[in-house]
C-alpha cells in the first residue's frame, strides 16, 4: 500500500514544478486563448471509449429513487429529501450521522488488477475514476482530508494509487474526477454558503489539494465537475489547469467543467442523446443505468440493453463524439454482475467491429434516421423522466407526446387547468384551449377555467415536446371540492364507451437512426442496427467501379450494385452462421471516403 507524505507530497509538487523538467511550453501562466489554442491529444480523439467510476462513501446506502443520482445520498439527508432521511433512519438509526457510514466502506473485495481487466476487455482506452466527490471524501491519502480519505478510514488504503498502478499495467489510460466543490468543508459549504464567499476555500484547500493529487498520479486525464455555481475566476481554474498541462505535459487532457469563462476542454453531455458535430471533442456521460453511483433502488428496466448501449455508442463516435460509461461499483468492491456483463458484451462487439471506431471520425453525413413511435396507454399526465425517454424505442431528447381521451369530472361546476413542462405543453378540453404553455412567440388564447357537467365526457388531447436534458410534464386542475392536483386516472378514459377509467392513450414520436457512418484511413464504414437477409441500402454517391465491400469479422467481399441513388449491398449471401456479431454490423467500402470529399452535395 502506497501512502503519501508531506514529505512525498513536496517533493512530487516540486519536482512538476522544475522548469527544467517540465515542458518547454509553459501554460501555469497562459491566458484563457493560449490554453484553449492547445491542440487536443491524439489518443484522446482515437479512444472514443472510456470507463467512469463513481465508488466512495456513498456506495455503503446505495439508495436514491429510482431515477435520481445515488452519489448525492448526502446532499439528500441535507435538504430533508424524505426518501434518503427515511432510509437512513430505519436502516441506520436516527442518531447515525453520514459520516458514520466511512467505516463501512470497508472495499474488502476490491481487485484492481481484476477490475482493469475488466476494462480492457470491454474494449475501453482509459479509465476515469471519481477521486474526490462532492462530499468531500478523498479515495487517496490527502493531507487536506485528514480523517476523511480511504487511507484514515474505511479501506485502509490507497484507492486511486492501487487502480492507477493497475489500469497503467493494463495498457490504458488514467484519469481523474475531481469535484470543485465540497458540501460540509467549513472553509466552504458548496450549496449552502454564497456562491461569492468561496475564495478561502479555493486558495487554502481546492488549489493545494489539486495540485496534491496531480503530483502523486500525473493523470492522463482530468474530469472536474460541481463548477456551476461559480466561475471560472472564483475558482482559479485557469492556473490550476495550466499548471496541469505543465505537470503532465502533451498528453494531459481537461473536460469542460471548470466554472463560467473557461469555455474550455472536451465536452461532456449528460445522459443525453448526443450533440453532434461540435468545435472539441467530446464524450456521452451516462451510467448503463439511470444512476452514477450504485442505487439499490434502481428498477431493471432502468438498465440498457447490450443493443442499445452498442447503437448509442456507435452513434456517438458517428457523431464525432465518444462515450464515457459509468459503472457504479458495490462499497465491498464488487462490480454488480449486470454491469459487467454489459461492458464485456460491449468489449465483445468491439473485437469485430473496432475497425470502425477506434481513431475513426466524423464523415459527410452521420447516418440514416426515420421516425419511431411508442404507443401505449398513460394513466395520468404526470411524469419527470429527468435525464431519460419515455421508453424505447424514443430517443432521450427531441421527442413529442400526445394524449387523447375523455375526461369526465365527478362534479358539476368550474374546472380550472393548469400545467407545467419542460420544454413545452399545450391542452384542449372539449375543443377549447385550456393550457398553452408552448413557449410560441404567440401563444393562443387559453380558456383555463370552464364549465363542466358530472358525469359527463368531454374530448381531452394533450400535446408535449421535449428538446434536451430535462424532460417533464405535469396536468393538473382544480374544481367543485378539489384542491390542484394532477387528473386522476378514475376521471380519464381512453375511449368514449369505455366502462373503466384506464387513462389517456399516448403516442410518442422520435427520429431513430438506424445506420451510422464513420471513416477512417480513406474507408467508409457503415454500422447497421438491423441485419438485412437480402440488400443493404445505402442512400450515397456511387462509388468507383471495383469498389471492395467487406463485412468485418468475415473474409471475403460483399457483392453490390448501384440504382435510382442507392448503394445495395447483398447480404443474403451470407450465411447465418458466418454472422460475425451480434446487435450491429458493419461494411467497409474500401476508398470510399478519400474519393467522396466532404463537400460533395450528393447523397444527401
Amino acid at each position: 500500500m502506497r501512502r503519501l507524505t508531506w514529505l512525498s507530497t513536496i517533493l512530487l509538487a516540486l519536482a512538476f514544478a522544475d522548469p527544467v523538467a517540465a515542458q518547454e511550453t509553459r501554460f501555469e501562466s497562459a491566458s484563457w486563448e493560449t490554453l484553449r489554442a492547445r491542440p487536443y491529444p491524439e489518443w484522446f480523439t482515437d479512444a472514443k471509449l472510456g470507463i467512469f467510476i463513481h465508488w466512495g462513501v456513498y456506495s455503503v446506502p446505495a439508495y436514491s429513487g429510482p431515477e435520481d443520482y445515488a452519489e448525492w445520498f448526502l446532499r439528500g439527508l441535507q435538504t430533508g429529501d424524505s426518501l434518503r432521511v427515511r432510509f437512513m433512519q430505519d436502516n441506520y438509526g436516527s442518531e447515525f450521522a453520514y459520516e458514520d457510514l466511512a467505516p463501512l466502506f470497508r472495499a474488502e473485495l476490491f481487485d484492481p488488477a481484476e477490475w482493469a481487466d475488466l476494462f480492457r476487455r470491454a474494449g475501453a482506452r482509459y479509465v476515469v475514476l471519481v477521486s474526490k466527490h462532492h462530499d468531500g471524501y478523498a479515495l487517496w491519502p490527502s493531507a487536506y482530508s485528514t480523517g476523511w480519505n480511504s487511507v484514515d478510514v474505511g479501506p485502509g488504503r490507497d484507492l486511486v494509487g492501487d487502480l492507477t498502478e493497475a489500469v497503467r499495467r493494463a495498457g490504458l489510460r488514467m484519469g481523474l474526477y475531481y469535484s470543485l466543490g465540497e458540501w460540509t468543508n467549513q472553509l466552504h459549504r458548496w450549496y449552502t454558503d454564497p456562491p461569492e464567499t468561496i475564495g478561502p476555500y479555493v486558495e487554502r484547500h481546492l488549489v493545494p489539494q489539486f495540485k496534491e493529487l496531480v503530483a502523486a498520479y500525473s493523470p492522463d486525464l482530468i474530469f472536474a465537475d460541481g463548477e456551476w455555481l461559480n466561475t471560472a475566476e472564483q475558482l482559479h481554474s485557469r492556473e490550476m489547469i495550466g499548471w496541469y498541462f505543465d505537470a503532465v505535459g502533451p498528453d494531459a487532457v481537461v473536460n469542460d467543467r471548470w466554472g463560467a469563462g473557461s469555455d474550455i476542454g472536451f465536452r461532456t453531455p449528460e445522459y443525453s442523446s448526443g450533440i453532434g458535430l461540435t468545435d472539441r471533442p467530446w464524450a456521452e456521460v451516462r451510467g448503463i443505468g439511470r444512476s452514477f453511483g450504485y442505487n439499490r433502488n434502481e428498477k431493471l428496466d432502468a438498465y440498457m440493453s447490450a443493443e442499445k448501449l452498442i447503437h448509442f455508442f456507435a452513434a456517438a463516435v458517428a457523431g464525432g463524439g465518444g462515450l464515457i460509461l459509468n459503472v457504479g461499483p458495490r462499497a465491498d468492491g464488487q462490480i454488480p454482475l449486470l454491469q459487467q456483463e454489459r461492458l464485456l458484451q460491449l468489449g465483445e462487439w468491439l473485437a469485430v467491429n473496432g475497425d470502425a471506431i477506434y481513431g475513426s471520425r466524423p464523415w459527410r453525413k452521420t447516418g440514416e434516421e426515420r421516425e419511431v413511435t411508442l404507443e401505449r396507454i398513460d394513466p395520468t399526465i404526470d411524469f419527470d423522466w429527468n435525464r431519460n425517454g419515455p421508453g424505447d424505442p424514443i430517443r432521450e431528447d427531441d421527442f413529442t407526446a400526445e394524449w387523447r381521451g375523455y375526461l369526465e369530472p365527478p362534479l358539476t361546476g368550474s374546472y380550472t387547468f393548469t400545467a407545467t413542462a419542460d420544454d413545452g405543453v399545450r391542452v384542449w378540453v372539449d375543443g377549447r384551449l385550456a393550457v398553452d404553455e408552448w413557449n410560441d412567440a404567440e401563444p393562443g388564447t387559453a380558456e383555463p377555467t370552464m364549465r363542466l357537467v358530472g358525469g359527463l365526457r368531454v374530448p381531452i388531447r394533450a400535446e408535449f415536446r421535449e428538446r434536451s436534458v430535462q424532460a417533464s410534464v405535469r396536468l393538473e386542475w382544480s374544481g367543485p371540492d378539489r384542491e390542484p392536483e394532477v387528473i386522476p386516472r378514475s376521471c380519464l378514459y381512453s375511449a368514449a364507451d369505455g366502462r373503466e377509467a384506464d387513462g389517456l392513450a399516448a403516442t410518442y414520436r422520435s427520429s431513430s437512426q438506424h445506420l451510422v457512418y464513420t471513416q477512417k484511413d480513406g474507408d467508409l464504414f457503415a454500422i447497421t442496427f438491423e441485419w438485412s437477409d437480402g440488400d443493404l441500402e445505402l442512400p450515397i454517391p456511387e462509388p468507383a467501379s471495383g469498389t471492395r465491400v467487406s463485412l468485418l469479422g468475415r473474409d471475403g467481399v460483399l457483392p453490390w450494385s448501384y440504382s435510382d441513388g442507392l448503394l445495395r449491398i447483398d447480404l443474403s449471401t451470407v450465411p447465418f452462421g458466418e454472422i460475425p456479431s451480434r446487435w450491429a454490423w458493419t461494411v467497409r467500402l474500401e476508398g470510399y471516403a478519400a474519393e467522396v470529399p466532404v463537400e460533395s452535395g450528393a447523397g444527401e
